[in-house]
């Protein structure tokens, strides 16, 4: 079946349907990740956007049990190619079939770099995903541009309060769309990790007493999470090490004076060059995120910057002045992409006063 990618300056790609059928409008960005397709699916800072995966072949390892969350995340999926025969000693299925049970529609089969390319020189931006041979564009493109993600950290938050074991120190991990993987890099440095909803209340978490407190990853504007960033400001001046990862550095951020802007198009993929401005050491990360935190006018009395971007300058990090806080852009748990800056929860346990 024909399919149709419609941007909001009125190009329009002609494709094969991939997943579902039905029509959707979302924020179009794209990823330049090789591999690890299945954890960029099932990141929930993919929300409200649909993804375009700049490598040309997509599913040839099909489904395996590399799951970030317990279902897929984005609008759409964009892809070169799809591979319906997967070969893998742990393949469960394929992508097509995933798409169609978790009702995720996509195009295949469009020049995505073509596509890349115009979404570095115009930005990212709106888009449709249609079967509809009969689509009007004088109609689609007032939707296009009025199209906003909204608040979708209520999407994809927890529900209830949850707890995994351990013998090590006690974290407290408010989840604004969490990757598995950051709860399982402090389990396997010993840690009992406690899960919050994000808008669990800054007195009902302290009152659990945890030693560290974890700031998770999640989708959209920062400056929507309005009720988040109030209680967060608590957290700051309750003296509990607190360590955070891209929206919870952004939130963080905020809830101290900054500011954050929309970049051009972000940056999607696991190869981006973040240099340690105190060592100034260079680290290859993973990272998923359309905001960046404003270091401009912050108050060094506040914080300071501590990571920056080798390529484009922004922010990559914040450690606080005179507070056990710091805070990182990037994705040190990984899933896909190098674990180069892993040893920044070695870090976080230290500051929580190690496992011994």
């Amino acid at each position: 079946m024909k399919a149709f990618l419609i941007l909001e300056d009125g190009t329009v790609f002609e494709g094969n349907s991939i997943g579902s059928t039905r029509e959707v409008i979302s924020e179009i960005v794209f990823n330049t990740s090789m591999t690890g397709y299945l954890e960029v699916l099932t990141d929930p800072s993919y929300a409200g956007q649909a993804v375009v995966m700049t490598y040309p072949l997509i599913g040839n390892y099909g489904i395996t049990p590399d799951m970030e969350s317990i279902r897929p995340w984005p609008d759409g999926y964009i892809v070169r190619e799809l591979s319906r025969a997967p070969s893998n000693f742990r393949c469960e299925g394929t992508i097509q079939d995933f798409l169609v049970k978790h009702d995720i529609p996509g195009i295949a089969g469009i020049d995505t770099r073509a596509l890349t390319k115009i979404l570095r020189e115009k930005g990212t931006m709106n888009g449709m995903i249609t079967t509809n041979e009969n689509y009007l564009l004088e109609e689609i493109l007032p939707r296009l541009k009025t199209y906003h993600t909204g608040n979708v950290v209520d999407k994809v938050t927890c529900d209830s309060i949850s707890r995994l074991s351990g013998r090590g120190k006690r974290v407290a991990l408010m989840d604004f769309g969490a990757k598995r993987n950051i709860a399982k890099s402090l389990q396997d440095r010993g840690c009992e990790v406690t899960i919050y909803p994000a808008h669990t209340r800054a007195k009902e978490l302290l009152a659990d007493k945890p030693d560290g407190i974890m700031l998770s990853n999640g989708p959209g504007d920062p400056k929507e999470c309005k009720e988040i960033i109030a209680e967060l400001k608590k957290l700051y001046e309750s003296d509990t090490p607190i360590f955070a990862i891209c929206l919870g550095h952004q939130l963080m951020a905020l809830a101290n004076g900054a500011d954050s802007h929309k970049m051009k198009y972000g940056h999607r993929g696991g190869n981006h060059p973040v240099k340690d401005l105190e060592t100034g050491r260079v680290y290859i990360s993973s990272q998923n995120h359309g905001y960046v935190v404003d270091t401009e006018h912050l108050d060094p009395a506040v914080a300071v910057p501590a990571f920056v971007n080798v390529n484009d300058g922004t922010n990559e990090g914040l450690r606080y002045t005179g507070k056990k806080i710091f805070t990182v852009q990037f994705h040190p748990e990984a899933c896909p992409g190098p674990q180069d800056s892993s040893y920044l929860f070695d870090k976080f346990i230290a500051m929580m006063g190690g496992n011994q």
